[in-house]
């Protein structure tokens, strides 16, 4: 039965790979009938779950509550899908993004809410690292948008270059990944060869620092969080 059931998972999971706009497109007809199976076979596995489990636990179980959500509006998307689709209305598939819900809520994924868990639990602990970063991003955005604005440097393509704060801190924060390094810097390095200090100031302390110092973060509170807790770690 675990089998079967991680095996309609990931077949409901996979037809995003197949269902318009698709990877590799597939007929609208079998797309929905193997949808409609998965959730067939997710809802008998709900039935046989509650004929085995007391009628108040399973109604207070919210897992249960979240797949049969999930069914319903999967349902009720793919019904409205079709029938736009046969007048001609183009519309989105907007009830994919739930389907990772049957992945998390079935009684075989304990492991998996188990971690689920303890990423939800670490984020309001990792808010002041992330807060900082961004502070630290948006003054360096503001003291290149001061540095550079005025200068009328233009990039490669002959585009505006950095004057335009939101696309500054977007372009400082793609260098943080290093992505765009050292394309983003170089029309302020061919202007003058010292502009190459703050970016060097840049990235000494918003990659090497504070992303240092946010994974260390991160991997702390969820090593902390995944441990085994008396009474609530085997929901």
């Amino acid at each position: 039965m675990r089998t079967a059931t991680y095996f309609f998972i990931f077949l409901n999971l996979s037809l995003a790979l197949f269902e318009e706009p698709a990877v590799y497109p597939l007929p609208f007809l079998a797309t929905a009938v193997l949808e409609v199976l998965c959730l067939l076979v997710f809802l008998g596995r709900l039935t046989h779950f509650a004929k085995v489990t007391l009628h108040n636990v399973f109604w207070k179980d919210t897992k249960n509550i979240c797949i049969m959500v999930a069914i319903l509006l999967s349902l009720t998307d793919l019904a409205i899908y079709g029938v736009l689709r046969l007048y001609g209305v183009r519309s989105i598939r907007w009830s994919r993004i739930v389907r990772p819900i049957f992945l998390i809520n079935f009684a075989e994924s304990r492991q998996i809410r188990r971690a689920f868990r303890s990423i939800r639990n670490t984020l309001p602990e990792i808010t002041y690292v992330f807060l900082l970063f961004m502070f630290s991003l948006l003054m360096f955005s503001l003291m290149a948008l001061k540095l550079f604005g005025e200068r009328n440097l233009q990039t490669a393509e002959g585009l505006p270059y950095f004057r335009n704060y939101l696309e500054i801190v977007f372009d400082l924060y793609v260098l943080v990944t290093t992505a765009n390094s050292p394309d983003v810097m170089m029309p302020a390095f061919d202007f003058s060869s010292w502009y190459a200090l703050f970016f060097i100031a840049f990235v000494i302390v918003n990659t090497y620092i504070f992303m240092s110092l946010f994974l260390a973060v991160v991997y702390n509170n969820y090593k902390k969080h995944l441990k085994v807790m008396p009474g609530g770690a085997c929901d």
